[in-house]
C-alpha cells in the first residue's frame, strides 16, 4: 500500500467512521460479557458443589443471538443497526413496541468514533495507530462494564496487559523495559493503596480489577504516565462521587467504581501526549 493510500485509510475521518462501527460492537460487549461471565460462574459453582447445571436458556455469546428489543423481543433489522443513524431513524424507539431505546447506544458509538479520530490525529497515518485504537476501544468497554456492574473482567484487562507488553516488544509503542516497569508499578501502586486502606479501616476500598487495569495502562504508556493517570482519575472520580451524593443518585452504602475514571484518564493521557502531560505537571523540558 502506497503512502497516499495509507494516509487516506488511517485518516481521522476514516478511523472515526471505523470507530462508530466498533462502538456498535462495544455496545454488545458491554451488555453481554457480564451475562456470559455470570453464566460461567454459575456453571463452575454447580460443578464444584456437585449440583445439576443450572438452566441457562438459549446460547449467548458476542455473536448470537441477534440483537433484539429487550421489551418485545423483536430482532433488530440490519438498517436499524447502523451506528447512530439507525437510532436517529427510529427516533430512539423500538420499531415494534415503541418502547424507548437507551440514548447510551449512540453515545458509546459517537464516543468511540471520536476517540479513534483523535488517535489518528495524535499518531498520524502509521499502522501503530490501529493498536492505539484497540487500546482505546477496550478502555471504553471496561469503563462502561465497571460502571454498570462494578466488575473489570479478566477477559479484557489481561489481554490489554499482555497486548501492551507484546506491542512494546515489537517496537510499536514505548520501549519494552518501560512497558514492563509500567505494568509492575501500575499493579503495585493500587495493590499498596488497597492493603493500606484495608489494614487501617478493615474494609476493602477497591477491587483487584483496578490493579490489573492500571497495570495494563502502564504497559501501554510506561511508568512515567502513571502518576498523571492516578491524579486525573482521583480528581474526576471524587468530583463525580460528590455530585452524585449531593443529588441523591448515590445510595447509602454504595460507591462509585474507580475503573471508569482510570480508563478515562488513561485514554486522556495518551491523547494529550507525554510532553503535554509532563508540562502540566511542571516537568516539561
Amino acid at each position: 500500500m502506497d503512502q497516499e493510500s495509507l494516509r487516506w485509510w488511517l485518516s481521522p475521518a476514516t478511523l472515526g467512521l471505523l470507530g462508530l462501527v466498533i462502538g456498535s460492537f462495544l455496545n454488545v460487549v458491554i451488555h453481554r460479557l457480564p451475562l456470559m461471565l455470570e453464566r460461567q460462574w454459575r456453571r463452575d459453582s454447580a460443578e464444584m458443589l456437585g449440583q445439576p447445571l443450572p438452566e441457562e436458556g438459549p446460547p449467548l455469546n458476542l455473536v448470537r443471538p441477534r440483537s433484539r428489543c429487550p421489551h418485545c423481543e423483536r430482532p433488530v433489522r440490519w438498517h436499524e443497526n447502523i451506528p447512530v443513524l439507525g437510532w436517529l431513524l427510529l427516533r430512539g424507539r423500538c420499531a415494534g413496541c415503541r418502547q424507548p431505546i437507551s440514548l447510551r447506544y449512540p453515545v458509546i458509538e459517537l464516543l468511540t468514533g471520536a476517540l479513534f479520530a483523535l488517535a489518528a490525529w495524535r499518531v498520524g497515518p502509521q499502522l501503530p495507530v490501529l493498536l492505539w485504537c484497540a487500546f482505546l476501544a477496550v478502555l471504553v468497554a471496561l469503563a462502561f462494564i465497571d460502571w454498570d456492574t462494578t466488575l473489570l473482567p479478566d477477559d479484557l484487562t489481561q489481554p490489554l496487559l499482555w497486548g501492551g507488553l507484546i506491542v512494546s516488544a515489537l517496537g510499536w509503542t514505548v520501549p519494552l523495559p518501560s512497558a514492563l516497569w509500567g505494568a509492575v508499578a501500575g499493579y503495585l501502586a493500587l495493590w499498596g493503596v488497597y492493603w493500606l486502606f484495608k489494614l487501617t479501616t478493615g474494609k476493602e476500598g477497591m477491587g483487584y480489577g483496578d490493579f490489573k487495569l492500571l497495570a495494563a495502562i502502564g504497559a501501554w504508556l510506561g511508568p512515567s504516565m502513571l502518576l498523571p493517570v492516578l491524579i486525573g482519575a482521583s480528581v474526576l472520580g471524587t468530583a463525580v462521587g460528590l455530585v452524585m451524593k449531593a443529588s441523591g443518585a448515590l445510595r447509602e452504602g454504595r460507591y462509585v467504581p474507580f475503573g471508569p475514571f482510570l480508563a478515562g484518564a488513561g485514554g486522556a493521557v495518551f491523547l494529550l501526549g507525554t510532553q503535554t502531560v509532563l508540562e502540566w505537571l511542571g516537568f516539561g523540558f
